[in-house]
């Protein structure tokens, strides 16, 4: 087998951990805003047309006004069944304009003004759309008043949280968090591309390398820059740190060069652009989409932000923090159990590898006696598994009460704590230990293309561990490339399945 030490060279900046996504964490905290803005909304339009006094001296000129303002239907008569039914449409309403608009975007060359007319922009089209479905709907006792209101209302404090959050994103990226590991591909015509990405901190680009066979290039950032001169040293790089894009830029694509570099971000999954000559900081991208596109390339043009891909992030942390919740009381007694069963910690950590080999910390209940790593060295004669992984059916290391945690697969309940940080989805490949990867071939690389999970294909299958290792490997990609909600769905009610038959091991 090939080895290969695919990302997963020490690092000096472990500053580029998994973290939460910024722009999940947004979506969440302008969510809670919209819900807020509700009643806030209703009680302010409350006030105006039903207390509120019209400054008018001219009793004509006033009996006018009131009659312009019942053409509009400004009378406030709350209805519960038509403030549930027009809140629903409100959070809807918002939540699909915001992801099938650029309102929703967090691109990190953003400016101030272009996210201020986005927002009004996309505030005036969920307007059209609230007031449509107060007519479609007859909805008699919500008021066009109301609806003005809550968009004023929504408009100002999700764009005053949007402008802050930017700020403070802004000074975090510019610190050298949450960084976006790019190799450059360039020629002299887009030397002030890569001088923006380096100056404006604010971004979070790191510039790992630049390939350039440009004289100029090497000699303006060779002291800055890790210069190389050839496509075999991208896979050399590849190897060894962690990379989230290639950027193309060149005034004259090279369609040898953009075939060779499509064939290298297939293997791993790495997202490739190419410069658009409409604009230098928002380039066009050609992705090799690595979730439900059965391998392809495609170009586009607009943001490959997609609906169902959102949605799945947005149910993990949700999920997750309900689910902690609600198993809170289960979680402590399992805690008092693992204390009187065996001496140790009560949770178990260990590293692995995530999403484009970024490293982390994995939880889980303890399951085995406090020195089993040290044990495991007598045992890899014992390997059933025939992959880089160890997997053994009667392993003495396990404790009474960690064979009860795996066969029902309670042991991964602590891993919900890592989906909340961002680190894990509920759904997704497993992730693997460094040595694991370390003996990879290129081909399995790409199941590092996306955000390990708690289950998967290869998670609840009745006889798992005499699955051969090549195979799992085909099951994960499988998964990655055939990907939608709807197998999620099918693999989280089969994975509840297996805890309530208890056929882990």
């Amino acid at each position: 087998m090939l080895k290969m030490g695919i990302f997963l060279q020490k690092l000096p900046d472990y500053k580029i951990r998994s973290k939460m996504d910024l722009s999940d964490f947004l979506d969440t905290l302008e969510l809670l805003a919209i819900v807020f803005c509700i009643p806030i909304a209703y009680s302010f339009t409350g006030y105006l047309v039903n207390t509120f006094e019209f400054p008018f001296y001219d009793m004509e000129f006033k009996m006018i006004i009131l009659q312009y303002l019942n053409y509009f239907n400004h009378s406030w008569n709350f209805d519960p069944l038509h403030f549930t039914i027009f809140s629903i449409l409100i959070l809807i309403s918002w939540y699909t304009m915001s992801h099938f608009s650029s309102l929703a975007r967090l691109p990190r060359s953003q400016r101030y003004l272009t996210v201020i007319l986005h927002f009004i922009r996309g505030n005036f089209y969920i307007f059209l759309v609230l007031v449509s479905f107060k007519f479609i709907l007859n909805l008699t006792s919500i008021s066009l008043i109301f609806i003005a209101t809550y968009i004023a209302i929504s408009l100002i404090i999700t764009l005053t949280i949007r402008l802050i959050s930017i700020h403070t994103i802004n000074i975090y990226r510019a610190s050298g968090y949450n960084l976006w590991r790019v190799i450059v591909i360039a020629d002299e015509n887009y030397s002030g591309i890569v001088d923006e990405l380096i100056k404006r901190k604010q971004w979070g680009f790191k510039i790992v390398s630049l390939l350039t066979n440009s004289g100029d290039l090497r000699k303006k950032f060779g002291s800055r820059l890790n210069i190389i001169q050839d496509f075999s040293d991208i896979k050399s790089i590849l190897d060894n740190s962690v990379i989230d894009e290639i950027l193309y830029c060149k005034k004259d694509a090279d369609q040898n060069e953009i075939q060779r570099l499509a064939e290298i971000c297939n293997e791993t999954g790495i997202i490739f652009r190419i410069q658009s000559s409409k604009s230098e900081v928002d380039p066009m991208q050609i992705s090799f989409r690595t979730v439900n596109q059965k391998g392809k390339l495609t170009l586009v043009d607009i943001p490959s932000l997609k609906l169902p891909l959102v949605i799945k992030t947005m149910a993990d942390l949700y999920l997750s923090v309900i689910a902690l919740i609600l198993l809170f009381p289960l979680i402590l007694i399992i805690t008092i159990l693992i204390k009187l069963d065996s001496k140790g910690p009560v949770f178990f950590k260990q590293e692995r590898v995530g999403l484009r080999g970024r490293k982390f910390k994995l939880y889980k209940f303890r399951t085995m006696v406090n020195n089993a790593e040290q044990l495991l060295n007598r045992l890899n004669s014992t390997n059933e598994m025939d992959g880089p992984t160890f997997k053994m059916k009667n392993d003495p290391r396990i404790t009474r009460l960690g064979k009860f945690l795996r066969k029902t697969g309670i042991d991964e309940f602590p891993q919900l704590y890592n989906v909340i940080k961002g680190e894990m989805s509920l759904i997704g490949p497993r992730p693997p230990l460094e040595s694991e990867v370390k003996q990879y071939e290129r081909w399995q690389l790409r199941r590092l293309s996306v955000k390990p999970g708690i289950t998967c294909t290869w998670q609840i299958m009745p006889q798992r561990n005499e699955i051969k290792f090549e195979k799992w490997m085909q099951m994960d990609l499988n998964y990655i490339d055939t990907w939608s909600l709807g197998r999620d769905f099918k693999l989280f009610y089969q994975t509840l399945a297996t805890f309530f038959h208890a056929s882990g091991r």
